[in-house]
């Protein structure tokens, strides 16, 4: 980026962007439950806790879960006192689960090793669990109004443009960074990291920015040189390795469904799913797989395929249906430790991953 005075003079221009940006924020930025006004003080452990959820997940799918969360958790002390069983419960469907892991055992570092309280340092904050260089500067700058530069996407895409950044991310971040911390003032620093993501939210979008209505229009490069739209640029991404795999979803005739609990390791750790063959490149031999369902019964097809994107591959699962006696032993199985019969009418409080609701639904539709 050069040197100290270099990226001084490359910011002159962009000097009265976080008053005009905080200004826009007094009146346009969102009503969101984990915000609070300007000069009111926030709590940092609604501040954690949205942090936590909003990574890789958008603030529509957040707000529920978020309600959820402070409804049954009102405090960190509270989080920390249950279990992360009905963490991982509440936690179902909103993905990325070990975030839920780590936001249950940061609960009661916070309360075991700083009284309760979140540290306001960012180097505090990066010791517990679950938080990294962008979720310490975020909490201290919005909980504790500390100078501190949160970069996410949304204020990547902003500053790229602002400067008309040419070098592709994900190398351009150093760069970025940089940037954005020259920006970030003294004063209020909480509420511009917000109004940043507001902007890159609602205005400075990644397709078709709004930018007649950027209050930091006349501060833009990239908009000057009609170049927006296409900025940041990206490396290209290669395509996600597919993986594939049966599934088996298994109904009593009490009308029961057969779950079983994850490794203690691994994706999805410790959530619910229905048993199925492990993953791998090629769809395992259905009458091979038949042999180690986890219930002897007349298993059936299920015609079409439950696909599911992780971030690093792309899952496609056939699935098997049985309808079994109450009688039928688990015990053969290897896994049946691990396994037990859930009514369908308490599905919905199980820990069950957005993949596994995919799968019973699909299963079960057939009934």
């Amino acid at each position: 980026m050069g040197t100290v005075a270099e990226l001084q003079r490359t910011c002159e221009p962009h000097a009265n962007v976080p008053r005009d940006l905080l200004e826009w924020y007094d009146r346009e930025r969102r009503d969101l439950p984990w915000r609070y006004a300007p000069g009111e003080p926030a709590d940092p452990y609604r501040v954690w806790l949205s942090e936590i959820m909003l990574q890789q997940t958008t603030v529509k799918t957040v707000i529920p879960f978020f309600l959820k969360f402070t409804e049954a958790w009102p405090s960190v002390a509270d989080l920390a006192a249950s279990d992360e069983e009905s963490v991982l419960q509440a936690w179902a469907g909103l993905g990325y689960y070990s975030r839920a892991r780590n936001l249950h055992t940061c609960s009661r570092q916070v309360v075991d090793n700083f009284g309760g309280n979140f540290p306001p340092r960012e180097a505090d904050l990066l010791s517990l669990p679950g938080i990294g260089p962008y979720t310490a500067a975020a909490i201290a700058s919005i909980a504790f109004g500390a100078r501190a530069t949160p970069v996410d996407g949304n204020i990547e895409r902003v500053v790229a443009r602002l400067f008309a950044v040419r070098e592709a991310l994900p190398n351009a971040k150093r760069q970025l960074r940089d940037l954005a911390e020259t920006l970030t003032p003294e004063r209020r620093a909480g509420d511009y990291a917000q109004a940043t993501m507001d902007l890159g939210a609602t205005v400075c979008t990644p397709k078709r920015p709004s930018c007649l209505v950027c209050p930091l229009q006349e501060a833009c490069e990239a908009h000057s040189l009609g170049i927006a739209a296409q900025l940041p640029y990206r490396v290209a991404k290669p395509a996600k390795p597919v993986r594939r795999g049966i599934a088996f979803v298994a109904v009593s005739e009490e009308g029961k469904v057969l779950l079983r609990r994850r490794p203690d390791v691994g994706l999805l750790a410790r959530m619910q799913e229905v048993p199925s063959t492990d993953w791998h490149d090629k769809m395992p031999v259905a009458g091979e797989a038949l042999r180690n369902a986890p219930v002897r019964a007349d298993w059936w097809p299920v015609p079409g395929l439950v696909v599911h994107t992780f971030t690093h591959f792309r899952l496609e699962l056939e699935v098997y249906r049985a309808v079994v006696p109450p009688s039928a032993e688990l015990t053969f199985w290897a896994d049946h430790a691990r396994c037990r019969w859930v009514p369908r009418a308490d599905l919905v409080g199980e820990a069950l991953p957005t993949l596994m609701r995919k799968v019973i639904a699909h299963g079960l539709a057939q009934s």
